[in-house]
């Protein structure tokens, strides 16, 4: 048995959550491979919204074990409050596990992040600023605190021995703070940390292979942010491709199975960076309205503008997608004209691929594609959809060369169509 794999083709915010949890009750294991309390992935079922910030989003099935795997970074404060969330529902979480080689953020990495973004006046990268980067800056450095560094007799030496150095980066940023009260949070939390099973969870991956035993790997953020191939320096600080869930689960290149693909039908992006196809106008501003584009992690508002094909085949290749899922259909219906980027024009050249040059340089051309006006929220099934809907779906399957097997028309679990 092998491992799928589920990630995000664009800037994030696709809609990762919803579909995990579509997709859980045909596994066993609902792993994260990497980031951390950046993410927001949001379920909506029973007319309740959840959201998720570090826990895998199949922890709402019973009968299905969540592991947050070696690669994410764990804010026990943030899990602290996810955890007592998904209690209240009377949700068991026994079920879940937490790789002991997953680094911890400390209180200072929260600071550093704060007054790195700070000292970057106007250049600031539009930072979550929940030490995501600081901390894998630490990871990197072989510095770092770790999960199964909780139960060692030395956990408080290596805390202290790590603040020290984050103090003495905060004094170069001459940047104020109260360290105190973050510090007795943070403590308190990592009880609730403690109280669940640490594993290694390389081994326990590996044999869940062997056993045969359904895996699916689930994504943060967007391969257009990955720190290697994103749209750097505009760009998050782990390896948001299938192959981070290579280096983030210690799963084999040869045991990944299928590698699914989410899009929104339109293109959003949080914070700075370069953005080709980004809309000022009226249709901009309807998308973001209907569609509630705000972040679920930060609330700010989301960019919106028309879906970017050399962008997402770039994503398909690099991610080896093998099968795509469409979000946010139900919320171009009453557009007439939907635009659809299919090359760039760069210095008066017309090109179909992402270069490395500055891609705010980047002038999209469009083509056109009739829109639709029917409600999709309460559509059952994909056959009764307008005409207009299918073409669409057809000629983004022959665009990217890659089948589209669901459609999502709402964020409710029922929302879900299947092709």
């Amino acid at each position: 048995m092998k491992a799928d794999v589920l990630l995000g083709l664009q800037w994030g915010d696709e809609g990762k959550g919803k579909i995990v949890d579509v997709l859980t009750s045909k596994y066993d294991i609902i792993a994260r491979f990497q980031g951390g309390p950046n993410a927001g992935h949001t379920l909506e079922f029973d007319g309740i919204k959840h959201v998720l910030h570090t826990i895998p989003s199949g922890i709402f099935h019973k009968n299905v074990t969540n592991l947050i795997g070696n690669g994410v970074v764990i804010d026990p404060v943030i899990f602290k409050k996810e955890i007592s969330g998904i209690k209240s529902t009377n949700i068991p979480t026994s079920t879940l596990l937490i790789s002991k080689k997953a680094h911890l953020i400390l209180p200072t990495h929260k600071l550093i992040d704060a007054a790195s973004e700070k000292a970057k006046g106007k250049e600031k990268i539009g930072s979550t600023l929940k030490g995501i980067g600081p901390t894998y800056m630490d990871k990197t450095g072989r510095n770092g605190l770790r999960v199964g560094d909780i139960s060692s007799p030395e956990f408080n030496a290596k805390y202290e021995k790590l603040k020290s150095k984050h103090i003495q980066i905060l004094n170069f940023y001459n940047y104020q703070y109260d360290l105190e009260e973050m510090e007795k949070k943070w403590f308190d939390a990592l009880v609730s940390l403690k109280e669940f099973k640490h594993i290694d969870s390389e081994h326990y991956i590996h044999n869940a292979i062997k056993q045969g035993k359904k895996i699916l790997s689930e994504g943060a953020q967007g391969t257009l942010l990955d720190v290697d191939f994103g749209s750097y320096p505009y760009v998050t600080s782990s390896n948001t491709i299938t192959a981070g869930a290579c280096t983030g689960l210690g799963i084999a290149p040869n045991a990944i199975g299928e590698v699914f693909g989410i899009f929104k039908a339109y293109c959003t992006r949080v914070g700075s960076g370069p953005f080709p196809t980004e809309l000022f106008d009226e249709v901009g501003a309807r998308i973001g309205k209907i569609g509630n584009e705000f972040g679920a992690t930060t609330g700010r508002a989301r960019r919106c503008g028309w879906i970017d094909i050399p962008a997402l085949k770039y994503a398909i290749n690099i991610n080896g997608v093998t099968k795509l899922m469409m979000m946010k259909a139900d919320v171009l219906s009453g557009i007439d004209v939907i635009k659809a980027c299919t090359h760039y024009e760069i210095h008066g050249k017309k090109i179909d691929y992402l270069p490395f040059e500055d891609n705010s340089n980047l002038k999209p051309i469009y083509t056109e594609i009739k829109g639709w006006n029917m409600d999709l929220t309460n559509l059952k099934n994909l056959s009764n959809a307008p005409k207009e809907l299918h073409d669409y779906i057809n000629w983004l399957e022959k665009a990217l060369e890659t089948p589209i097997t669901i459609v999502s028309v709402g964020p409710d679990r029922i929302q879900t169509l299947y092709k």
